[in-house]
């Protein structure tokens, strides 16, 4: 087969297509619209993903937040209403007979309105002491300096280190490594600058070492609650650690494992694992959907090479007199198929593509959904699985059209 005859094979297909034009634009408009809303249920699913990772980002996907309650009825001669308070050996037993245990650290909240003072700028901020791990489970990112490490626990140091929202008020535009704020009228050294891509609402904290708060504030050991990473991959797993937990703490602060206000627990692994689980059903319901939309384009293109077959049979019975083969009839037949199927689907993936790079930059700061977007490779994937389909949709009017035989063909009216 020459280039030549192949020009006139495809000059001859987009005549018979500029001839019949508001059926080949219904035709490809339905090829078009398949792929188009895969391509947009898909990029939104994306979205709706990519959202709930951003919110999970917070913390540690696989976190663990214990925090003290009230007793609600009595136990073992043990008054109702109890106060449950944490202190540094619950850490200490966590840490050694929780197996799965990875990070863990205690929090103290000096509290929220705390007045911190550099040279003569003052500001209010929220100052807690935790534990060099608690960086890990909160997600904390060291922008500048470092983090707070077991030296300065053990030693007792103090040093800080504060969000970038309390840098940007005391320092301003000044270097504040090094430099010594005055927590409460104590001073501490600046050792790091923090950032929390996940949780804006953090950057107005400053963390300091557990050990110096309790020394050097409370004199006492006491913790507020306990922040924990544990190795745990689904919801069993989680839910099993997580009465560990329950069990060591309800047996050294004596109170009933029915007791569901004496202690309260936020899982984090199990609620990411709910939301996982339920993409995952979202996926398949998408690709349900967007598969339905393409097979219907499918269809619509088998049915109209139908027509085209039927309406051209005089034609290709002349063909077939005038000595073509059954192959180029099969050809032409396919080729028209697939031209329709790859330009109208090429056009709606481009139109998907597009609709998700504008949502993309117009829907920004909304809550559990953010960058809608599509991996290419599978949007082409679905284009080439079109064209396939759309070339098999072509196969039986074609074959159809290569048995006519060319003496029926020509009194066909």
């Amino acid at each position: 087969m020459n280039i030549r005859y192949l020009f006139d094979q495809f000059q001859e297909i987009f005549y018979t297509l500029e001839k019949n034009k508001l059926r080949s634009i219904l035709t490809g408009l339905t090829v078009s619209w398949g792929i188009f809303m895969l391509i947009l249920l898909l990029g939104s699913g994306y979205g709706l993903e990519n959202g709930v990772h951003s919110a999970f980002e917070e913390d540690a996907v696989n976190s663990l937040w214990i925090n003290p309650g009230r007793t609600s009825f009595q136990y073992k001669g043990l008054k109702q209403g109890r106060y449950i308070r944490f202190n540094q050996l619950d850490v200490t037993g966590l840490s050694r007979n929780i197996e799965e245990k990875e990070f863990i650290s205690g929090r103290f909240y000096l509290g929220s309105n705390t007045t911190v003072r550099w040279k003569e700028k003052t500001g209010k901020f929220q100052v807690m002491g935790a534990q060099p791990e608690y960086a890990r489970i909160e997600n904390i990112k060291i922008i500048k300096g470092r983090s707070l490490n077991d030296l300065d626990e053990k030693q007792i140091r103090k040093v800080a280190i504060l969000g970038i929202e309390v840098q940007k008020e005391l320092f301003l535009h000044q270097y504040a490594i090094g430099q010594y704020i005055h927590i409460k009228g104590v001073p501490f050294q600046v050792v790091g600058i923090y950032d929390d891509p996940g949780d804006k609402w953090t950057l107005d904290r400053i963390f300091i070492p557990m050990s110096a708060v309790q020394t050097v504030f409370h004199r006492t050991d006491r913790v507020h609650n306990i922040a924990m990473t544990i190795h745990a991959k689904d919801k069993e797993k989680a839910v099993g650690v997580e009465q560990d937990v329950r069990e060591l703490i309800a047996k050294q602060h004596h109170f009933s494992l029915k007791d569901k206000r004496a202690l309260f627990t936020h899982n984090t692994l199990i609620n990411y694992t709910k939301f996982m689980n339920l993409f995952a059903n979202i996926r398949i319901f998408i690709w349900i959907i967007g598969i339905g939309s393409i097979v219907a384009g499918i269809v619509s293109i088998s049915n109209i090479m139908v027509i085209t077959v039927k309406e051209r049979t005089r034609e290709i019975g002349i063909r077939k007199a005038l000595g073509e083969t059954p192959g180029s009839v099969i050809r032409m037949i396919l080729i028209e198929s697939i031209l329709i199927t790859l330009g109208f689907g090429y056009f709606g993936l481009v139109g998907g593509v597009g609709l998700l790079e504008i949502m993309g930059n117009m829907i920004t700061g909304i809550a559990y959904f953010k960058d809608p977007q599509i991996n290419m490779g599978v949007a082409f994937g679905s284009l080439m699985v079109l064209v396939i389909s759309g070339a098999l949709a072509g196969i039986f009017p074609a074959r159809h059209a290569a048995h006519i035989r060319p003496a029926d063909a020509l009194r066909d009216e």
